[in-house]
């Protein structure tokens, strides 16, 4: 389960609006000044991004919260975001080369590059009605885990006592 730390914005029903803080893992490394992931994560920043989230635990707003998402559905929406359009990109260029070879097609980069883009068109399509499809499938749902408690910080008590 992939956690992370929120502030619940707004709630309805069963679900929440979720505000989470992208964090960068650079300040536990100790390469700082010679790594490219540092300068990326300068420029792109610590954005914050609104999720919507099950409240299966009756959090309101203003409650800080742990939030949680299954490895498998990041891996499988990953899959279907990234290869699928790709995919499609790849068999649409394949079967515009076999048919301009099949037909003798003068234009034969064009049809290649048409093709491309009518296959990359379609797997968005398919990536459209997959989206829709999930929506409400728990599966594919970042969860409120549990709410967040305030840090408690020890003090150590003083141990000198005059006499």
């Amino acid at each position: 389960m992939i956690e992370e730390k929120a502030i619940i914005l707004e709630t309805s029903d069963e679900h929440a609006w979720v505000e989470t803080q992208r964090k960068s893992t650079c300040d536990a490394c100790d390469a700082k000044t010679g790594c490219g992931t540092q300068v990326i994560g300068k420029v792109v920043g610590n954005r914050r991004n609104r999720v919507r989230v099950l409240n299966r635990i009756g959090a309101v707003v203003g409650e800080q919260v742990i939030v949680g998402l299954h490895e498998g559905a990041m891996v499988r929406g990953s899959l279907a975001m990234y290869f699928v359009p790709l995919l499609g990109l790849f068999v649409g260029a394949g079967l515009g080369a076999l048919l301009s070879q099949m037909f003798e097609v003068a234009f034969n980069d064009g049809l290649q590059i048409l093709a491309a883009l009518v296959g990359l068109l379609a797997g968005l399509l398919w990536l459209k009605g997959f989206t829709q499809r999930i929506r409400d499938d728990e599966r594919y749902q970042a969860v409120i885990l549990r709410r967040e408690l305030p840090e408690v910080k020890f003090v150590e008590p003083n141990l000198e006592r005059s006499l």
